[in-house]
């Protein structure tokens, strides 16, 4: 009974003991699993994000190529976001965390690549459409008054030349006539009978009285 006794105490005694040794164990891992590092890169920025660390004393240490961007103390926990400098070929950025609680929490160095940022595109020129371009037609009224009037014909200044003497047609435009013995004649004739008259008359008054 005895003997029985003294095996199940040293059964307990071997469990509780590895029962103990698996405690402190999980309690020692337990900060390595608490620390968590995260962080992330674009082409313009990169982001750092920890959390679960000791209370101070923890340093922080971002760079990108030769250049140091963030080089911090922090505690418990650290946030931050950076711009990256301008690059024409992706640039190679560096992050590294040294726990205040050992070396075996440190974390890093740990590189991404930053890849180069697209350039917007340009908007192009618009073309002039042919309206635009192409000046409009004038209208039937405009080019009705903008044709030139017709110059007033030129005055002659040379004198007609002198027409020939003789001829029917042309005696007939400078006074002479054929016809103008015949009323000479007749004219003449009237004033002699016109004469008789006269005396006739003068005679009769005489013998009247």
């Amino acid at each position: 009974m005895t003997a029985l006794r003294l095996r199940w105490q040293r059964s307990v005694a071997i469990a509780a003991t590895g029962a103990a040794a698996f405690v402190g164990t999980a309690i020692a891992a337990a900060p390595a699993q608490a620390h968590t590092p995260q962080w992330s890169v674009t082409c313009n920025s990169v982001s750092i994000d920890l959390t679960n660390y000791a209370e101070n004393g923890n340093k922080v240490t971002v760079k990108a190529g030769d250049k140091t961007l963030i080089s911090d103390t922090f505690g418990k926990s650290y946030h931050k976001k950076v711009d990256l400098p301008e690059h024409s070929k992706p640039l190679d950025v560096t992050a590294q965390v040294v726990a205040s609680d050992g070396d075996k929490y440190n974390w890093g160095p740990e590189t991404k690549q930053s890849p180069v940022c697209d350039k917007p595109t340009p908007t192009p020129t618009p073309t002039p459409s042919e309206s635009e371009s192409t000046p409009p037609s004038p209208s039937p009224s405009q080019s009705a008054s903008e044709k030139p009037e017709p110059s007033a014909p030129e005055t002659s200044t040379s004198t007609p030349a002198s027409k020939p003497q003789g001829g029917g047609d042309d005696l007939a435009e400078t006074g002479s006539s054929s016809n103008t013995p015949m009323i000479a004649g007749i004219a003449a004739a009237v004033v002699v009978l016109g004469g008789g008259l006269v005396a006739f008359a003068r005679k009769r008054r005489s013998s009247q009285s």
